[in-house]
């Protein structure tokens, strides 16, 4: 049997919000598996329909570069958030991302590209930087995106210049209508998707796995009601529909206009523009996403340092 620990207790709570004896009593029951004991949770009614994954947990940039009909966007991490404030990192990251956009958004080749402003390649410069400023840094990921006909929007939150913030978009527009229409279009849904963080462009792309998920999680909190087996088909049909909503990007309610769909908003100005227009694609990088952050006790730090000291 797993040992469960306060903090995993704390975690699953931070990220279920179910309350404190739920979450280590799930824990119990799943031998401390934190993705067992949401779904535990979420079984049991205890937890939201959606866990708040990706939780911003590491320090860093995420930049995205634009030229033309293509555009790219990467996320740096560092240990502590007064790094990324500092202009020589900052400067790699911004050059990480025009790296990336000349390879395609490939991560291999970026680390071995030769940054034209040092003449080393990006891997070497950042080993250069952990050697000198004394910290760890990662160049994490990257991501491309390009259009034959059409434009690529870029949105940065949270900005500390003009391209690097704590979350990087790029949308794909694609049509003939005038650029700078395309433009104002591709740049609000960038924002729309920064707030939203959908996983999929259309219904069809949402992963198998996860609706298969979402569905024995829907029905097992409809069994649990004890309505008969048709009711409970009819009721699961009804989530997975609210489920598309929430993670799907042409489903979601456009949050500058919660009265339609985001694909509505496309229809519509491709209706006013007469012309077609369509979404080709979109990426969205969040700082720390999926990655967890190490806790530390300054309390207990600076207590060990007394004892070591007296």
């Amino acid at each position: 049997m797993a040992e469960i620990t306060a903090s995993m207790v704390k975690s699953l709570r931070e990220t279920s919000g179910a309350g404190m004896l739920d979450c280590k009593k799930a824990l119990v029951e799943t031998n401390g598996n934190m993705e067992e004991a949401i779904d535990w949770l979420r079984k049991k009614g205890l937890a939201s329909a959606a866990k708040k994954a990706g939780r911003i947990a590491a320090e860093g940039l995420v930049s995205v570069c634009v030229e033309g009909n293509a555009g790219a966007v990467v996320e740096v991490n560092s240990e502590t958030d007064f790094v990324a404030k500092n202009e020589i990192f900052q400067n790699y990251v911004e050059n990480a991302a025009k790296a990336a956009l000349a390879v395609k958004g490939d991560l291999d080749a970026l680390k071995s590209y030769v940054c034209p402003e040092t003449g080393k390649e990006m891997g070497t410069i950042l080993t250069d930087m952990i050697a000198k400023i004394g910290e760890n840094m990662n160049l994490r990921r990257a991501a491309y995106l390009g259009v034959d006909n059409g434009v690529i929007c870029s949105y940065i939150h949270n900005s500390v210049r003009s391209n690097l913030g704590k979350i990087g978009v790029l949308v794909a527009v694609e049509g003939t209508a005038d650029k700078a229409k395309m433009q104002e279009l591709g740049k609000h849904i960038a924002m729309h998707i920064a707030a939203t963080n959908p996983i999929a462009m259309t219904i069809a792309e949402v992963p198998a796995s996860a609706v298969e998920h979402e569905k024995s999680i829907f029905s097992e909190q409809a069994l649990a009601s004890g309505k008969p087996a048709n009711i409970v088909e009819k009721m699961v049909e009804g989530r997975i529909r609210k489920y598309y909503e929430e993670v799907v990007l042409e489903e979601q309610a456009y949050i500058m206009d919660p009265d339609k769909k985001v694909k509505n908003v496309v229809a519509d100005f491709a209706k006013e523009n007469n012309t077609e227009i369509k979404l080709g694609g979109f990426v969205c990088f969040k700082l720390g996403e999926g990655l967890q952050k190490k806790e530390e006790d300054f309390a207990a730090e600076v207590a060990a340092q007394l004892g070591k000291s007296a």
